[in-house]
């Protein structure tokens, strides 16, 4: 795994399964065992079966499921801790993998000496460690710490480490396991920096969580994993949209009908086949836009089908700063069955069928900081318990500076300043 090799995915999984055993009445005496017969009995368990996909190379690929589907055990199958049962599983370039915190440190030895032995696990020389080490011990922000016994660490401090060390020896093919749950926010910032830097350079992620969120922001596809089965895998936000109302069945390729660049207009629109028909941003002209100034004024625009809905609908929608990092969300509250929170449109005025809704959201001024944002747009019955539908990371717009008084941080508060 040395190098990637043209016409080949990154990874490739053909009929894939592995299986456990489950042990009951396990004799933990001689005289249980004498009695016994020398027999134990158990059970097996197939962790993950029958699973075939490919990974392109250059992808950024999320996985998800409820615990226990198997999804750790799948990233264990293709990092080669755990041998498959069935079928087979491949990795095509070479390989890097951060699959539990401090997996591959001694407790014993210092962050230096483990990041040398772990260098050395993964193939580099010393002068290769060596010639990166500076870079590695910056990125983990641990300086002070770096010749301490890892066993002192805090969990911060071991991921930090562990996942500077994985990103930073080059790897074709890096297998990232729920690493960013135990981050501060800070070094959550840091790692999706350098996953977009990574995805730039033609790297392939596959990346396990439970942040749905950041996988829909991070990865151009996913593959839902149930109980060891393949149950979905395509673009990630139909693939989400699946897991989260638990619909199983086909994800095509082709997408969901949108337009993914939203036309350049700061308008989505979905197929005839979702709820929600559009996503959009509109000026105080009521056009479409794309932009919108900081601090000034903007309406968030959806409509959804409210007979295809066949209940009252409340509209959530949640904003996120292109790094994947959450600014606000907010909800209609309950709306009644054909009529808008805000306001309502016809049949005639769109061209669409009676039952769709126009439901708008007013800022009066919106108070972020310049830079590249992304709306997600999720469609709840009135008690808020059920997802009807759901679109994470929908619609990307930019905020643009208004030429006021320069700011840092995530909002812009404006106000003035008065000295007497």
């Amino acid at each position: 795994m040395d190098g990637s090799r043209p016409g080949r995915p990154a990874v490739s999984l053909d009929g894939l399964g592995k299986k456990f055993r489950l042990t009951h009445d396990r004799n933990w005496t001689l005289k249980a065992t004498v009695l016994n017969g020398h027999r134990t009995r158990y059970e097996e368990f197939w962790a993950l079966r029958d699973l075939t996909l490919d990974v392109d190379h250059g992808d950024t690929f999320g996985i998800i499921g409820g615990n226990g589907s198997g999804k750790s055990t799948l990233l264990k199958v293709l990092a080669g801790i755990l041998r498959p049962d069935e079928g087979r599983a491949s990795v095509d370039g070479r390989l890097s993998a951060l699959l539990e915190l401090g997996a591959g440190f001694h407790p014993e030895l210092t962050g230096r000496e483990n990041v040398y032995l772990n260098g050395a696990i993964l193939g580099f020389t010393s002068r290769d460690i060596r010639r990166r080490f500076d870079d590695i011990v910056g990125f983990a922000e641990l300086d002070r710490f770096i010749d301490e016994p890892v066993r002192n660490y805090s969990s911060g401090m071991y991921v930090r480490l562990g996942f500077s060390v994985a990103i930073h020896v080059e790897p074709e093919v890096l297998l990232v396991d729920e690493v960013l749950a135990v981050g501060d926010l800070s070094f959550q910032k840091r790692c999706l920096d350098r996953f977009a830097r990574l995805k730039a350079e033609g790297r392939t992620i596959v990346v396990v969580s439970h942040d749905l969120d950041m996988v829909g922001w991070l990865c151009d596809r996913t593959a839902w994993i149930q109980n060891g089965a393949l149950r979905a895998v395509g673009p990630s936000a139909e693939v989400i949209d699946r897991f989260a109302t638990g619909a199983e069945g086909t994800v095509g390729d082709g997408g969901n009908g949108s337009d993914p660049t939203g036309g350049g207009l700061g308008l989505e629109r979905l197929s005839s086949d979702d709820l929600v028909r559009s996503v959009g941003l509109v000026d105080p002209n009521g056009h479409p836009t794309a932009t919108v100034g900081s601090g000034r004024p903007v309406r968030f625009r959806v409509r959804y089908d409210a007979d295809a809905a066949g209940e009252p609908v409340t509209v959530a929608l949640g904003l996120y700063r292109a790094d994947g990092t959450h600014v606000a969300s907010i909800n209609s509250g309950a709306a009644t069955r054909g009529v808008s929170h805000d306001r309502s449109t016809t049949a005639a005025d769109h061209g669409d069928g009676a039952g769709i809704v126009e439901v708008d959201y007013d800022v009066p001024t919106l108070p972020v900081q310049p830079g590249t944002y992304e709306l997600s747009v999720a469609l709840h019955d009135a008690t808020m318990r059920k997802v009807l539908e759901r679109h994470t990371h929908l619609l990307r717009f930019e905020v643009e500076p208004t030429g006021v008084d320069p700011q840092n941080g995530l909002v812009a508060l404006g106000g003035t300043w008065a000295a007497r």
